[in-house]
């Protein structure tokens, strides 16, 4: 049932709501948010959309003569946080921004995947669901409250505590998730130490974006708590894997899953749509990558030995390429794509992956014939001779595809390609001048 204003009104009586977090994202994917009292006059306000927020002051919104901003709350993204203190109790709504004649802001991530909605229920289907899988680092904080990268477990793939010594972290985390509404599927040590994972079941993308933003903040929030500091940083540490957000992702219709069909003359159980969905995704792969990975440290990530994606292939259970189809089936038939980091605003991923699917199903795009062999053992000639390429190799580029690609840009609209490339392009600028430890260590006594 959807949320109402005074189902809203209600839970802050009953339940003793002092303050209220109206949150939103920024074209980085940074949550945002302005807390108010929750009093009836500021709720009045909140409920009627005017509430309102210099913009100017927000990365890659607009400029300081255009500063006023509106906070539409979404009715039916309203939560309580599971702490608060003896002041009371704190809510929140994820909130969409609009200018001040009333319309919607083309700067705003969630709005742009809501407009990206729009042309899917044009070209014909319902909805586009998301599972995501986010991964994170757990390290201790020194005296003065800052990180480290000093983990407290010696846990690998899926282990027990004691060697986990961060699995009460984890299952605090589990827990507070678990009373915000989120139905969590899984929590379990990745590969690397100090690294773990917690699934949450899909939903629809619009609601999976705004749980990957509450994730996170929660995540971090628990963390804290246990005076530990929680990373979602793609690569923090020389040597070990770095940390992903595989997205499964499935398209519906009238029908049921638009990706299934038990027929398929090919022997994969997937329907043309889905075909043409995974043609579409490999062929913007290139340029969309700036947006799945979006920082220098990102491309640290993507390189071979970690079991991070590549090279642009597809397969099934082979877990090689960039690309994977699980072997569920029915309703729980879905693409795996398994570059995207959790720097990435969820919001801008998933509308640039909807609209290369779409642009695929539209056009007739179809899908390259799998690769079930480990492309990570194959030389570059074999790889050649497959038709397989390599994503970019760093940020630099993959801000050039992203300029070339049409489709890409059109997914992100003008405002916001131009403001995330501008912002992009001085963020590869400092890199490329900022003279490491590492040139340091191998040239100074060399030359």
């Amino acid at each position: 049932m959807p949320i109402t204003a005074a189902d809203i009104r209600r839970e802050v009586k009953e339940k003793n709501v002092t303050f209220l977090r109206l949150m939103f994202s920024d074209i980085m994917g940074t949550m945002k948010n302005v807390e108010i009292p929750a009093t009836d006059e500021q709720l009045d306000k909140v409920l009627s959309n005017k509430v309102m927020f210099d913009g100017s002051s927000i990365e890659g919104f607009v400029r300081i003569n255009e500063s006023d901003m509106y906070l539409y709350p979404d009715l039916d993204t309203w939560i309580i946080f599971p702490w608060g203190d003896e002041n009371g109790a704190v809510a929140g709504l994820i909130c969409d921004i609009y200018t001040a004649k009333g319309e919607p802001f083309a700067g705003d991530p969630r709005g742009n995947l809501k407009k990206a909605l729009k042309h899917m229920e044009e070209v014909g289907y319902t909805s586009f669901n998301l599972g995501p899988e986010p991964e994170f680092f757990l390290f201790k904080m020194d005296e003065n409250g800052e990180p480290t990268l000093e983990v407290n477990d010696k846990g690998g793939y899926f282990d027990l505590a004691p060697t986990d010594l961060a699995d009460n972290t984890r299952r605090e985390i589990v827990n507070v998730l678990t009373q915000m509404g989120f139905e969590v599927e899984a929590s379990h040590h990745e590969c690397a130490v100090g690294q773990h994972e917690i699934d949450f079941k899909y939903s629809d993308v619009l609601k999976a974006c705004d749980n990957i933003q509450l994730f996170k903040l929660v995540v971090k929030t628990i963390a804290r708590k246990h005076n530990m500091y929680a990373t979602f940083m793609a690569k923090p540490k020389y040597g070990i894997a770095g940390s992903g957000m595989h997205c499964n992702m499935s398209l519906f219709n009238q029908n049921g899953n638009a990706f299934y069909d038990p027929e398929d003359p090919r022997g994969m159980e997937l329907s043309q749509d889905a075909y043409y969905f995974l043609g579409g995704l490999m062929k913007h792969a290139y340029s969309y990558t700036a947006i799945t990975n979006p920082t220098v440290n990102s491309y640290k990530r993507l390189v071979p030995g970690y079991e991070a994606p590549v090279y642009i292939a597809w397969a099934g259970q082979n877990r090689s390429p960039l690309i994977r189809v699980p072997a569920s089936r029915g309703m729980g038939t879905r693409l795996e794509l398994r570059s995207v980091d959790p720097m990435a605003n969820p919001y801008l991923t998933m509308a640039v992956l909807l609209e290369a699917g779409l642009d695929g199903i539209v056009n007739k795009i179809d899908a390259p014939a799998p690769v079930e062999a480990n492309i990570y053992s194959m030389s570059s000639e074999q790889r050649r001779k497959a038709g397989i390429i390599d994503l970019p190799s760093t940020l630099h580029n993959a801000l050039k595809a992203l300029k070339e690609s049409e489709v890409v840009r059109e997914a992100l609209g003008e405002h916001i390609y131009t403001n995330f490339y501008r912002a992009k392009r001085i963020e590869w600028q400092s890199y490329a001048s900022f003279v490491s430890q590492w040139e340091l260590d191998n040239y100074l006594h060399l030359y």
